[in-house]
């Protein structure tokens, strides 16, 4: 078995959100929430430190410490490698008394994590893989997937580009488990709609910075759309040198978040279309939990990723309560059961609820990037174009093939 690096288990130290202690004799037993996420790393932005904030503002919110409940965070770096975050679940499950996982964001390290949620009987909570195999043939009965997969991704920006003319792609896409789920659920899309894939290359994930080899190939396929199966900072590199390279071809930004275009500005991602399940200026909601968060980062603003992590901390936490924290803690199985019974109710989210095969179901949002001229403040970078209702967001319970679904 690998051993864990020095980064990782430096990580698991536990940050400043454990709520007061109760009065000295008292036994309430502990709920430890892990944020395993990328801190160094390609998705640092999308989840990273400000995941971590997310689960500590989900605490506050809840009132944890008025309600008699005694509650930690811990984190840890999984550096994108899924034997890393095998790793350091199995030493919070085993040794660190840690009750739930949340977040990743990373596909391979989310399905890793999956399989030791079941194996230890803990909760894991996903916000920021977007494999839809997690609530597919992979599903288990100790996984939820919060926010957005591979699937809704396909459905709304995939099938808006192919509307719009772009019948013919050419796949450029993180060779790892999020990048091929991607591929495969928008070309099924395609070419259901008609459209035709031309051809595609797999690069090397995590570490590549120079995609122009790559793009020159999707150039000379002559497909009306390059079809981007990445994310975070590479999704960002590919677009900036698309753009210095003259390239003409549609950019299909299959998984776009608020800090990639922030990174990259408006002047080079004006027109772009992307699909997100949350936007910080959506509405009130959203405001009011992006004004309460901010503190913890003034100069950034939530992503999808860390809505979701606050949101499924959130839900987390009422049924840890409901339940019975002991009662919580002892079976994750059950625990799962009574998070996919109670309906979900949170400022990022509204109104949800999480199927038999562990999908969390809200809308999905088709937004078009904002010309400079069009924001009006900052962070002010969206427009609606369409919205998918929560019901037909998603694959549909019964063609994804989790064995929880028939019961």
């Amino acid at each position: 078995m690998m051993r864990l690096s020095r980064r990782s288990l430096l990580g698991t130290a536990a940050v400043a959100a454990t709520v007061p202690a109760m009065r000295a004799g008292a036994q309430t037993p502990t709920l430890k929430l892990g944020v395993l996420t990328d801190l160094s790393g390609p998705y640092q932005d999308i989840g990273g430190p400000l995941a971590i904030a997310a689960a500590q503002q989900a605490i506050e919110d809840f009132g944890a410490a008025g309600k008699g409940m005694k509650v930690e965070v811990v984190s840890a770096d999984h550096q994108n490698k899924p034997d890393i975050g095998a790793n350091v679940a199995r030493q919070w499950f085993d040794r660190d008394g840690v009750d739930i996982i949340l977040e990743v964001a990373n596909s391979g390290v989310a399905l890793a994590v999956a399989g030791v949620a079941k194996e230890k009987n803990k909760v894991y909570i996903n916000s920021g893989a977007a494999t839809s195999d997690l609530t597919g043939a992979q599903c288990n009965a100790n996984t939820i997937h919060f926010v957005y997969d591979t699937y809704m991704l396909a459905r709304s920006t995939g099938g808006a580009l192919v509307k719009a003319g772009g019948d013919t792609w050419f796949f450029i896409t993180a060779d790892y488990a999020f990048g091929h789920a991607l591929t495969r659920d928008v070309t099924t899309f395609v070419e259901q709609a008609g459209g035709k894939v031309l051809g595609g290359v797999r690069t090397p994930f995590p570490g590549t910075t120079d995609f122009s080899s790559f793009l020159l190939q999707a150039q000379s396929s002559g497909a009306k759309v390059i079809g981007l199966a990445n994310a975070g900072a590479d999704t960002i590199n590919t677009i900036k040198q698309a753009k210095e390279f003259g390239i003409k071809q549609k950019l299909g930004g299959l998984l776009v978040f608020l800090s990639d275009v922030h990174a990259m500005g408006l002047d080079i991602c004006q027109g772009l279309v992307l699909t997100e399940s949350f936007y910080w200026d959506f509405n009130d909601r959203t405001r009011a939990f992006a004004e309460r968060i901010k503190p913890k980062a003034p100069s950034k603003r939530p992503t999808m990723v860390h809505a979701g992590t606050y949101a499924s901390a959130l839900h987390y936490l009422k049924v840890a309560h409901d339940m019975g924290v002991a009662q919580a803690k002892a079976d994750g199985a059950a625990t799962v059961a009574r998070l996919k019974a109670m309906p979900t109710d949170d400022d990022c989210f509204g109104k949800g609820v999480i199927r038999a095969d562990g999908r969390k179901i809200h809308p999905s949002y088709l937004f078009e990037v904002k010309k400079p001229g069009e924001s009006k403040y900052p962070w002010d970078y969206y427009k609606l174009l369409a919205t998918t209702p929560a019901e037909e967001a998603f694959r549909p319970l019964n063609a994804g093939g989790c064995p929880l679904a028939k019961a």
